[in-house]
């Protein structure tokens, strides 16, 4: 059996400390200003993206990675004698997987394996992690494929929302259009369901409102949750990510809870104030 390389994409939000901890390639998507191009987590990260924003007046847009790049980096891996396993943003979210495919395509047969995360930032990142717990307890590269392919409907990931601007602008999310300009105090919780994102929820007032109909949500699955890895994820919102981490902790505490940092095209999407908490069911109920 061949040993196997995880690749996953900068828009999982794995910091690079874990990426390398656990022996994880990513690859970086690109932020774009007009025509100037940022690598997301190597040439900017989401405080100096934020600033560019300001300084400019715009909104960035975001690009996938390239097919070449893809080729180039599998085919590293496979000529040293390894099988490839890319877990990646969500094929409907991002062209990113779709280049993944195109790529996969011109390498030896059976020796790259692709996930379609259909999800985005920690949902791909529970992936991930599942991949590499698997790696190491000595699962090749098509069970582990396999295996995950099982668990991408169960990943449950939801943000609230602080400002509408970036969301509604960037065209992800379902929903949003109606929103914007008629309640200014509203903090639309999106969920990824079926590989796209709706508003889910839609609570007036503060943020903290919000953040108690996720971790509500969170807390009602009881028995169903696979406490293995629970993730927060936000986008400069430290006071927020604090007061959940306190919550899950102190109510339904997981083996891994982990604090993540949205990057740059997460973040370009969603804007500053985003937090979210993304955990795995066991069970899958529509």
């Amino acid at each position: 059996m061949n040993p196997i390389k995880i690749f996953t994409d900068s828009t999982a939000d794995l910091s690079k400390e874990l990426l390398d901890k656990f022996d994880i390639v990513s690859l970086p998507l690109s932020v774009n200003f007009e025509d100037e191009s940022y690598r997301d987590g190597v040439d900017i990260d989401t405080e100096f993206l934020y600033k560019l924003v300001e300084q400019k007046g715009v909104l960035p847009k975001t690009s996938a990675i390239s097919p070449g790049t893809f080729f180039d980096e599998f085919e590293k891996w496979i000529n040293k004698g390894y099988d490839v396993l890319y877990i990646g943003i969500g094929s409907k979210i991002s062209g990113t997987f779709h280049s993944a495919t195109v790529a996969s395509k011109e390498l030896p047969d059976k020796r790259v394996f692709l996930v379609d995360s259909k999800n985005l930032s920690s949902g791909i990142a529970l992936l991930v992690l599942k991949a590499k717990d698997l790696r190491d307890q000595g699962k090749n590269a098509s069970e582990i494929k396999t295996i995950l392919d099982d668990i991408v409907p169960r990943v449950r990931s939801q943000f609230a929302i602080r400002v509408l601007d970036y969301l509604h602008k960037g065209g992800r999310a379902s929903g949003t259009a109606a929103l914007v300009g008629k309640f200014l105090r509203i903090r639309p919780i999106i969920q990824v369901r079926d590989g796209g994102m709706t508003v889910y929820k839609k609570p007036m007032g503060t943020m903290t409102k919000a953040v108690d109909i996720m971790l509500n949500d969170y807390l009602n699955e009881g028995d169903n949750l696979d406490l293995e890895y629970v993730m927060i994820t936000h986008s400069i919102a430290n006071k927020q990510a604090i007061y959940m981490e306190e919550f899950v902790n102190q109510k339904m505490k997981p083996k891994n809870l982990i604090i993540s940092n949205a990057g740059c095209v997460i973040s370009s999407h969603c804007g500053a104030g985003t937090i979210g908490i993304l955990y795995i069911v066991k069970k899958w109920v529509i």
